[in-house]
Formats: C-alpha cells, sequence, structure tokens
C-alpha cells in the first residue's frame, strides 16, 4: 500500500528521522499494553499541527489506515494498527502551551505525559486531578480518547469532566475547534465530549484545553484489612450510601496484595482477604470527620485493622503498592486481560462474587483490585498465551465477565476503552440501534474509514 512515491511524499513532511519502516520498527509498533499485535507498514513522528494536516491528507488521498499512538499504555488494543497502513506516533508533540493560574486552564498538546501536567499544575498552584495508575508513562491525549480515570475520579471525576476544548485534524486533514477555554459550553451539541473517548476513530486531537482545579488543604490516607473480601466491598457500599465521598477508594484481593508484596517488599498483610485504600481531602475539620465515620464504617464491616498514613513517606508507600499491581502481576504471569468492568458502585459486592464464580468455574486467576468507590473495577485474568487449553479457559473466563457486568447494569468499559478487544461485547451494551448510531456518527467523521479502522463498531470478526 505504501509505495515509494508515498513514503518520499512523507519524508518530505516530517524529515527522514522520523519516518520509520525498518522492521523492527513495525514490530515495536505493532501492539500496545494488549497481547495481540499487527504490523504497521510505517510510523510517522509529527512534530506540530501543521504536520498532521499533511499526513492525513497524504493517507486520505491514498486510502492509507491512520492509527494515533502516545505512550500505547492502552488495555483495548486501541493504539494497535488492526489494518497495517500508518502509525502517527505523537510523542514529539509534547509541549505544555500555558498553565493560567487566574482561569485554571492548562493548554497542551497531545503528547505531553499526564504526570508532567500534573507536576506543572501543582508548581502553579493547581491540581489536574486524573490520575491514570499510568500516569507516568501515559499521555494526555491517549487519556482523552480512551477517557482515562484513576483512583481520584470518586470525588474529582474523570478525563471528561476536565476537556475544555479540542483542536482536531478530520479524515480530509481539516482541522476543527471545539469547545472552549471558558466554560467548555459551546452552541449546539457538544462535540468535545462526542471525541473524548472516540478512541482515534473520528481525529487526530492536536490541542487540548483542560480545566484545572485548587488543590485540597490537607488530605488523609488509610489503609483497611480484611480476612474476606466481600467485607471489604461493603465497606465500599456503606460508606458511598453514608453520604461520604472520599477521594479514593481502592480495592484489592488477597492474590494482588501477594503479588505486590512479592514485588515491592513493602509489609503489605499477604495474609488479608482484601485491603482498602482509602483517601479523603479537602479543608482539615471536614478530612478529620470524614476520616472517623469511615475508620467506623470499615469497623462495623469486619475490617480487622485500619491503618493512618502519619507522615509522607507512609502515604507515598500505599500508593505505590497500588500503582504497583500491574508490574507485579507481570512477574506471575506472562499474558493477561486487564479489564476494567463497571457496575453500579451498589452492586460492586456482587461483582467481586460473581468474579470469584468464574475464576473457580474456569480455574483461572482473576486478580482483583479498582477503583471501587466509583464501581470502576479491575479484574486480571492471568495466564500463559502459549498453552492453548489455558489460553482458552482464559478466554471463556472473560466472556462471561463482560455478560455479568451487563447483566448487572454496568458497562464494558470504565476507561480502558473499547477497541477491538470488547468489540464482540459492543453491541450487547448498546442494543442495535445505538450500535447503528455509532457507526452512522463514525462514518459522519469518516467517510472512508482511514481513522483507526477495525474498532469499535467497525470490528470485524472474533477475538478469539
Amino acid at each position: 500500500m505504501l509505495n515509494s512515491e508515498i513514503v518520499n511524499q512523507l519524508v518530505k513532511v516530517v524529515g527522514k528521522k522520523h519516518v520509520l519502516n525498518e522492521l523492527e520498527d513495525m514490530v515495536i509498533y505493532s501492539n500496545d499494553a494488549l497481547m495481540f499485535s499487527y504490523l504497521p507498514e510505517l510510523v510517522i513522528q509529527p512534530a506540530n499541527r501543521d504536520e498532521v494536516v499533511a499526513v492525513v491528507k497524504i493517507a486520505a488521498q491514498y486510502q492509507i489506515p491512520v492509527t494515533c499512538r502516545g505512550a500505547a499504555t492502552c488495555l483495548s488494543g486501541g493504539a494497535t494498527p488492526l489494518k497495517g497502513g500508518i502509525v502517527l506516533e505523537m510523542t514529539r508533540m509534547n509541549r505544555i502551551h500555558k498553565i493560567d493560574a487566574i482561569n485554571r486552564v492548562a493548554v497542551v498538546e497531545p503528547g505531553v505525559i499526564t504526570f508532567d501536567l500534573i507536576k506543572q499544575a501543582a508548581v502553579a498552584g493547581l491540581l489536574y486531578p486524573p490520575d491514570p495508575s499510568s500516569m507516568k508513562e501515559s499521555t494526555i491525549g491517549g487519556n482523552i480518547a480512551e477517557c482515562a480515570g484513576g483512583p481520584k475520579g470518586v470525588k474529582y471525576g474523570i478525563t471528561r469532566n476536565f476537556v475544555l476544548a479540542i483542536e482536531a485534524v478530520l479524515a480530509d486533514g481539516t482541522i476543527v475547534e471545539m469547545g472552549n477555554d471558558i466554560d467548555g459550553e459551546m452552541c449546539g451539541p457538544d462535540w468535545t465530549m462526542l471525541v473524548t473517548g472516540s478512541e482515534g476513530t473520528m481525529a487526530v486531537i492536536t490541542r487540548i484545553s483542560l480545566r484545572l482545579v485548587r488543590p485540597p488543604q490537607t488530605k488523609k490516607t488509610m489503609l483497611a484489612i480484611y480476612d474476606d473480601l466481600e467485607d471489604a466491598a461493603r465497606t465500599v457500599s456503606k460508606t458511598m450510601a453514608a453520604g461520604i465521598i472520599p477521594t479514593t477508594l481502592e480495592i484489592m484481593n488477597n492474590q494482588s496484595i501477594v503479588a505486590v508484596e512479592n514485588y515491592l517488599k513493602i509489609g503489605l498483610p499477604v495474609k488479608a482477604g482484601g485491603l482498602l485504600l482509602i483517601e479523603v481531602d479537602g479543608v482539615p475539620s471536614t478530612v478529620e470527620e470524614n476520616a472517623h465515620k469511615i475508620v467506623a464504617i470499615c469497623n462495623q464491616c469486619g475490617a480487622t485493622e485500619v491503618k493512618v498514613a502519619k507522615t509522607a513517606e507512609e502515604t507515598e508507600d500505599l500508593w505505590r503498592a497500588r500503582r504497583a499491581v500491574g508490574a507485579a502481576f507481570g512477574r506471575v504471569a506472562p499474558s493477561k486481560y486487564a479489564e476494567d468492568s463497571t457496575v453500579p458502585r451498589s452492586l460492586v459486592p456482587e461483582l467481586i462474587k460473581r468474579m470469584c464464580v468464574i475464576g473457580e468455574k474456569y480455574n483461572v486467576p482473576i486478580f482483583i483490585c479498582g477503583h471501587a468507590g466509583d464501581g470502576n473495577m479491575h479484574p486480571t485474568i492471568l495466564f500463559d498465551k502459549r498453552n492453548r487449553e489455558e489460553t482458552e479457559r482464559a478466554n471463556q473466563a472473560l466472556d462471561e465477565l463482560h455478560l455479568v457486568t451487563l447483566e448487572l447494569g454496568g458497562t464494558l468499559s470504565g476507561e480502558h476503552g473499547i477497541g477491538f478487544a470488547k468489540a464482540p461485547f459492543l453491541r450487547a451494551e448498546t442494543g442495535d440501534v445505538g450500535y447503528q448510531m455509532g457507526k452512522d456518527i463514525k462514518t459522519v467523521f469518516d467517510p472512508d474509514n482511514i481513522l483507526n479502522p477495525g474498532k469499535m463498531f467497525f470490528f470485524e470478526g472474533e477475538l478469539h
């Protein structure tokens, strides 16, 4: 598809150094954090919007698929070049154009690392709350494409709650500006929110304006330990029902605790059935009151111990444990399905119970953790894809997990996206009419289907 004439045109746009076509490069850019790989034909690294425009126009002219990629931490195959073509690698576009402390707005390019924005906002005395576990690697563009969440989502919301404006390049190379830097509102439909979470299937994002907030005056972090994981899950429901809105309510089962402790060796309670990482923030009086109430609820629900971090170092150790789950799980098995099954928070105990049943039914380990406070759970099925029989059991467990999530009134994805990994189940969530609407909207934005083809509503065939 990409002959020498087309390659030469692309080289003129971005320079020879930023056009990669060696086999080893194609292998590196063939997948994201999902375990399935598809080779692209070329990797292009644009430096600015105008280069993106030129590349997309060439792709449109020759009907070449274009798949955008940031840091490729996506867990649903969103950054995988399913149809080959061009991978548009956006990490050179990594400028923070401004942080407006008065209006509390950040204007950034899509390749900015999430944690870099968080740090720069803090220098200005402000907070950018979305904090996915991959925040030290993932890019803002990828966060918006997948509508990423994070532990602070319980109180502050997820990425879509902070997107004010987007500049993007459409599939024919034209530029569109959506939203505004004032309040994000625009006349007519909210196109900004339509693109947020569209996983690169509608447009190439080239600039983003993000809402910032004032940081809390203080915070308190607690670790509640349980003999029974379901007691931890009940604590989540009771805490939210009591009208307390913690910053964070994270859950881990015994297998997750043991894996992280083996990885970090920081003294986690490896005999516990489950634990909750809980954080509250705000003004000192409210933080103390809420912390006291939460400790009481934990004890009522059967916590064997509730530890309150007394120093910044103790707080950091607790957070290191939660953020290390991905690396820790990788030491247990070479392959995984890391999901983000999300249900109403009142049904978190039921979802956890059903997860345990599924794991026993198919004889596969399901390591449970996640943002329990907003129902966004992260069950991780571990296996070795080199073992066909084991892989088949993992696939069956995954399929049933998706169906159970939908049966409980939940959604397939709280933040990881659909990509192609969950696409076979998308119609079951949206219904036939909603599914067709998804196809129709994509077709309006991208009539020739060159932007991240084969994903979401345009997935073809069976994943397994």
